[in-house]
């Protein structure tokens, strides 16, 4: 998908001034993924859509079309000239603080039940809106730099959600027990299975045949919207009522935590200019629906987290405005 995009983006401006973005572009991005949210909730409402049809919809998106779209999006990706190790080091220690601060934060008040589930919605982030707001902002340089470090992290945030999904969710009585589950689910995972095959994929081949990048985007093209369908489907208002509290601690880490470490970091490391910019639009994007779907696949609280992704969608428009406002 970032390959894709970043050719469609040829012909824009390089970068167009930052500071001129501001809060409509936003909300032209976040608004069609929370109106698809709105009307899966309204279907499940009318009873135009069921538990069953949702429930076959997760195992479509988890095994076939998501995975579908991360080969895409990594196996097409262009190469890149030049890599900043330390722009790629400073947004991966990011990611594992906050990673290490949502487990200290389990350990003190949350249940094993929504462990998992509470963690990987602290530092997973929607890549949909991201390319959106990139292309828009800064052209289609920012587009591949994007598309290049989203295929670099999607591997190991992958890995670290299934193994605290996995780890917390089945409860095995003994620690070896649990490694040994943990273990087998991350290899046997189709999105990292996924991501794996397009990394291999984009070092030995690296371009698709027209038809097969057309099938792969045609499958690709349904992931976002029956995800949120799904999402929106799964939100009631009990569920929003029960989970607003640890719904808006884990969204405090995902939009006002993980952007300000971030940000210290990068600055640290003397990183700036227009991985700066990708790296803070990168930290202050709401929660992938992806979340939802592997709470879904390995049995964590699927109403947690489609609570935190409503609840992260609405707030990102505050720090994605900032951010494009400020980091000019």
């Amino acid at each position: 998908m970032a390959g894709k995009m970043a050719r469609e983006c040829e012909d824009a401006p390089d970068i167009l001034p930052f500071n001129r973005i501001g809060v409509p572009m936003v909300l032209n991005s976040l608004f069609p993924v929370f109106a698809l949210i709105v009307m899966g909730m309204a279907l499940k409402h009318w009873h135009l859509t069921s538990t069953d049809f949702l429930r076959t919809a997760d195992r479509l998106v988890y095994f076939i079309f998501f995975p579908a779209l991360l080969f895409w999006k990594i196996g097409g990706a262009p190469p890149s000239p030049t890599v900043n190790g330390l722009f790629y080091l400073g947004v991966v220690l990011a990611i594992l603080c906050i990673y290490l601060g949502s487990l200290a934060y389990i350990r003190w008040r949350v249940p094993a039940f929504q462990a998992g589930t509470f963690s990987q919605n602290c530092y997973r982030i929607n890549t949909y809106v991201g390319m959106a707001i990139v292309i828009n902002a800064l052209g289609g340089e920012g587009a591949r730099s994007f598309g290049i470090l989203v295929g670099f992290l999607i591997p190991m945030n992958n890995i670290l959600a299934v193994a605290t999904l996995t780890w917390f969710a089945e409860r095995p009585t003994t620690t070896a027990d649990r490694i040994r589950q943990a273990s087998q689910a991350m290899i046997s995972n189709p999105l990292i299975l996924a991501c794996l095959s397009g990394l291999i994929y984009s070092r030995t081949v690296g371009s698709f045949p027209t038809f097969v990048h057309n099938s792969l985007a045609l499958m690709a093209g349904i992931t976002l919207p029956m995800a949120l369908l799904s999402v929106g489907g799964a939100l009631n208002p009990t569920g929003m009522r029960e989970n607003w509290k640890l719904s808006l601690v884990s969204t405090g880490f995902k939009l006002m935590a993980l952007p300000l470490i971030g940000w210290m970091l990068l600055r640290w490391m003397g990183v700036g200019g227009l991985d700066l910019q990708i790296g803070m639009i990168y930290f202050a994007l709401p929660v992938s629906p992806a979340t939802y779907v592997l709470a879904s696949q390995l049995k964590s609280d699927t109403k947690l987290t489609s609570a935190t992704i409503a609840f992260s969608t609405a707030l990102s428009v505050i720090p994605l405005a900032i951010v494009l406002t400020v980091f000019g």
